[in-house]
């Protein structure tokens, strides 16, 4: 249905032009025809009056000027406002489309995002039934109900991170109210690597914290969302390797954080996308990371809140960059 209203749209906008082409040809002729008329009636009047003297002689006269100036004024008018309707329809086509385009994204992510919830709250919930039901229904010793234990514990934490981040989603539809706090940013980064080890337990994070950037006075919240969706992404996204590199400096100014990761990266074309609420890469049908979409969502949304600036590139040789500049006003 959409791709036919669609159709039917181009044939009508097509249909609009040709013709608007045909009426402009038309009254151009017409125009054409009015001044050849009027023309040779000047002439006829100007050799009876025995004026007319030479072709020359006659368009100097004032009356021919008059007229050779309404046709000229008229030439322009019919043209300028052609070309003013075609490039106002081109306009308003632009806008249908781009419109257009949003909603079928939107609609595209907003589907995958309810697939990839419904996956994303059952998976933990169903993993904590079969602990609670594999605790009470057999007989284990210390060792096996610790571990069943933590693994249950460890997808409650999922679920909680999850329903944090949806309620935080929706929370920043209006904007972010900082509370700044003086904290040490390199202690931040640690306490945050020791809980994404115990999610990843062969990854490898490391940690450049500069000197002069380790006390910043600034929204802690802020920064600790953005490093823990940051991080985290990064491990989830790197199959194979899983190595994240964490450096912030100090640039004049400016304060800087960049992420790098050795995953599968991210395609050029996907690039602007990857901070728009609900997108992820590639079909919820086809997907295998785990994901709602929002976490770079939240990211982009904090990172204007502290008034800083975020861009993503490759990383070398596989892996994506994300860079954050933060003003230097939050340093303290």
């Amino acid at each position: 249905m959409n791709n036919r209203l669609r159709l039917l749209s181009y044939v009508v906008i097509a249909y609009m032009l040709l013709a608007f082409a045909w009426w402009t040809v038309l009254l151009n002729n017409k125009n054409e025809e009015a001044y050849q008329a009027r023309k040779d009636y000047l002439r006829i009047v100007a050799i009876a009056e025995d004026t007319y003297g030479s072709e020359e002689q006659f368009t100097l006269q004032e009356n021919y000027r008059e007229l050779k100036e309404r046709y000229d004024r008229r030439q322009f008018m019919i043209f300028g406002e052609s070309l003013v309707f075609v490039i106002s329809l081109f306009i308003g086509f632009w806008l249908i489309n781009k419109g257009y385009n949003g909603i079928i994204r939107n609609s595209r992510n907003k589907t995958n995002f309810l697939l990839s919830i419904s996956h994303e709250l059952k998976s933990p919930v169903a993993s904590v039934r079969l602990a609670l039901e594999t605790l009470l229904k057999r007989d284990l010793n210390g060792d096996q109900i610790k571990k069943i234990s933590r693994s249950a514990l460890s997808e409650n934490t999922r679920l909680s991170h999850l329903i944090d981040n949806l309620l935080l989603a929706a929370k920043l539809e209006e904007p972010y109210e900082l509370h700044p706090e003086k904290f040490n940013i390199e202690d931040l980064v640690h306490t945050i690597r020791l809980n994404e080890r115990l999610k990843f337990p062969d990854a490898i994070i490391d940690i450049d914290v500069a000197r002069d950037v380790r006390e910043i006075y600034t929204d802690k919240f802020a920064v600790q969302t953005i490093l823990i969706n940051l991080i985290g992404n990064a491990l989830k996204y790197s199959p194979d390797e899983k190595k994240v590199m964490v450096r912030i400096f100090k640039k004049p100014n400016q304060w800087v954080l960049t992420v790098a990761d050795c995953g599968m990266g991210i395609p050029d074309k996907e690039k602007d996308k990857v901070f728009d609420k609900f997108y992820r890469l590639g079909s919820e049908f086809t997907r295998k990371t785990k994901g709602t979409g929002l976490g770079l969502f939240i990211i982009s949304k904090m990172v204007k809140a502290l008034s800083g600036n975020i861009s993503v590139k490759d990383n070398d040789p596989t892996g994506t960059v994300f860079t954050i500049h933060f003003k230097n006003q939050v340093l303290k």
